[in-house]
This record gives C-alpha cells, sequence and structure tokens, in this order.
C-alpha cells in the first residue's frame, strides 16, 4: 500500500513490522464521522447521521434526494467517505416548509441513526475529524515489533502523506492534470477539475514531506518553518526554534508545515524555503499549472497525530487499531507507517 502518487512508497521514519491486508470486507474498515454542532432543534434543513456499507458518499446523496423528493443540490454533507468501509456520517436535507418526510424508501445499506433539525446546510469541510476501527487480516511479521512501533507512533506521529485515494485509481487523476497542464484541452467541469487540482497539489506536497522524511526532519522546528498548531488551519513563521518552541513540537502541539502549491513563493524561508522551491521546480508542470489556474499558497502540517490510539490482537494474525485523525488526514497513512498492506477495496473490480 503507497502512500504516493507517482507509484512508489514514500519513505517510512521507521521498518515495517509485517504485511496483513486489510478491507477483506466492509465491515474491516469502520469510519465515525466527528462533527461538533450546538443544539438548535428547528430551521429548515433536516441533518440526518446516517451509517452506510459499501455505499460512497455522493450515491447516498442522492437517494436522499430521491426519497425526500428534492434536487441534488438542497442535499450536503461534510466530507466523502470512502465506499469500501462502514461509514457513520451526516448529511442535510433542506426541506423548507416541510415536515420530516413519514418514511425514507432506501436500500439496506442506508440506515438512518439519528436526526435534528438545523437552520443552515451542512457544508463541505464542516467536521472535525473521523475515527477509525480498523482490522488487519493475514498479519505475517513481528508482533513485539508491531506493538512497538505503534507506540512509538501514538507519541511521535506519522507523516501527513495524502493518501492513494487524492491521485485517483492508477493515478489517474494525476495523469489527467499533467495532460490538462500540459495543453490538453480544457477542464471545465467542477467537480473534475476539484480532483486534478487536488492531485497535482498532493504530489508536490508528498514530494516535500517524503524529503524531510529522508533527513528526519519532518517533526522538527527549523529555521524558516511556518509552525501550525494540532488541529488548525493558521500558521505562524519561525524564525529560530527555541526550547519552549522544541518542548511544543515534542508534546505534538505544533507541527511544521509543508507547501500546498500555488502563485508566488512559499512564505517558508531559509533551507526550509529553498526545499519547497527546488522540488516544486522538479515537478514544474504541476507547480506551473497550479499557478495559472489562480491557485494562491497554502499550508498542510507534516506530521498527523493519530489521537486515542489502541489496538487488540483478536488473534496471532488479526490485528484491530482504533485512532481519531484530524480532518483531511489519512488512516492508510497511519497504517503505512508500520505495515506493508494489501488493499482488498483497491483491486479492479471491487
Amino acid at each position: 500500500m503507497s502512500s504516493a502518487g507517482s507509484g512508489q512508497r514514500r519513505p517510512r521514519v521507521g521498518t515495517a513490522a509485517g504485511s496483513g491486508r486489510i478491507r477483506s470486507e466492509a465491515a474491516d474498515f469502520a469510519v465515525d464521522e466527528w462533527i461538533e454542532m450546538q443544539p438548535e432543534g428547528s430551521g429548515e434543513h433536516l441533518w440526518l447521521r446516517v451509517r452506510k456499507t459499501g455505499e460512497n458518499t455522493g450515491h447516498v446523496a442522492q437517494l436522499l434526494a430521491q426519497a425526500a423528493g428534492v434536487a441534488p443540490r438542497a442535499v450536503g454533507y461534510a466530507g466523502r467517505k470512502d465506499r469500501h468501509a462502514v461509514a457513520t456520517q451526516w448529511f442535510s436535507v433542506q426541506l423548507p416548509g416541510r415536515a420530516d418526510p413519514p418514511r425514507w424508501n432506501l436500500p439496506p445499506t442506508v440506515e438512518i441513526l439519528e436526526s435534528v433539525r438545523r437552520l443552515r446546510k451542512l457544508q463541505v469541510g464542516g467536521l472535525r475529524g473521523n475515527r477509525f476501527r480498523i482490522v488487519v487480516r493475514g498479519f505475517a511479521g513481528d508482533r513485539a515489533l508491531l506493538d512497538t512501533r505503534l507506540a512509538a507512533i501514538g507519541l511521535q506521529g506519522v507523516p501527513n502523506y495524502f493518501g492513494v485515494q487524492r491521485f485517483g485509481r492508477g493515478d489517474g487523476n494525476l495523469a489527467q492534470a499533467r495532460a490538462w497542464f500540459g495543453g490538453g484541452a480544457e477542464v471545465r467541469e467542477r467537480k473534475l477539475r476539484g480532483l486534478l487540482i487536488s492531485a497535482a497539489r498532493a504530489e508536490i506536497f508528498n514530494s516535500i514531506l517524503a524529503a524531510r522524511v529522508v533527513d528526519g526532519s519532518w517533526c522538527m522546528a527549523l529555521a524558516g518553518d511556518l509552525m501550525m498548531l494540532e488541529g488548525r488551519g493558521s500558521f505562524f513563521a519561525l524564525d529560530e526554534p527555541d526550547a519552549l518552541m522544541l518542548e511544543r513540537v515534542v508534546r505534538g502541539e505544533i507541527h511544521p508545515s509543508g507547501a500546498l502549491w500555488g502563485r508566488s513563493r512559499p512564505a517558508s524561508a531559509g533551507r526550509v524555503g529553498e526545499l519547497e522551491c527546488r522540488l516544486a521546480a522538479e515537478h514544474a508542470d504541476l507547480a506551473g499549472g497550479l499557478e495559472r489556474v489562480g491557485l494562491q499558497q497554502e499550508r498542510r502540517a507534516l506530521r498527523l497525530m493519530p489521537h486515542d490510539l489502541a489496538w487488540e490482537w483478536l488473534d496471532p494474525a488479526t490485528l484491530r487499531i482504533d485512532f481519531r485523525l484530524n480532518a483531511g488526514c489519512y488512516a492508510t497513512s497511519v497504517l503505512d507507517e508500520v505495515l506493508d498492506c494489501t488493499d482488498a477495496g483497491a483491486a479492479p473490480g471491487a
């Protein structure tokens, strides 16, 4: 299982403790959306907490729109969840002047667990994170080493690589982005355009992060870094790290960040800024395309912290891992740091 869009495994911090298989069945990959909201109890938007099994988020949104008799644009959600999983997430359905539907004609793979009225539509990006419960089957390797590695990442975190989902099946999104940026036909469809831009940005970011994993600075504060608070999108410049700053990095409170490429030079300085510009130049076709479509420089933390990390051996070859991640982080990046996994959900025809 690679975290790279290029088809090559990204560098790990430590060694893999063994191999295994994930998503042998949908129930082996459970995702529970984490949204904090204040109670309202009224409004024209009906929020539904839905458990879906083996369904993608977009299709469930269509099913809810059909069942409620509304246009697809009246349905909102905060983020897309894996199809090959049992995922619990919130949707909103706009029903101005209408009562809740008395019944929902939905397939057994879509269950409504809870409903509440709210004033506003659920928007993409409106979640704090996700809780995961993942079963790894067919483990072969060193169990003691895996226990040690998991304990270490609970304290230190793991490189915050974009997962393979960002690049499309067979890196197709990345290939389409290169074709588009290289002078191919203009991509006008909004959803596809967003996917291609995201893949291009992710490839440059992953390259920056990989270089800092190799030199050991992915979880260090360097002069010229732009530091991000844990779980926040804001960042601040670091001229010279002091003892307090280094302690906060060790505690996982703040993290160095990497460039999400766009127009102009990144705000990082010193050798950090030089590294980011050099690697962007090595991906000049992607960097140039991102600049031409008008994206501005943004940042992403180089490290992710798996919160509430716990694991249990169900038998000598079956491991269950539980953890919580902030929004935008990939569970596969946590697994990839300690295991060589085969993802049954990514197999052709799955």
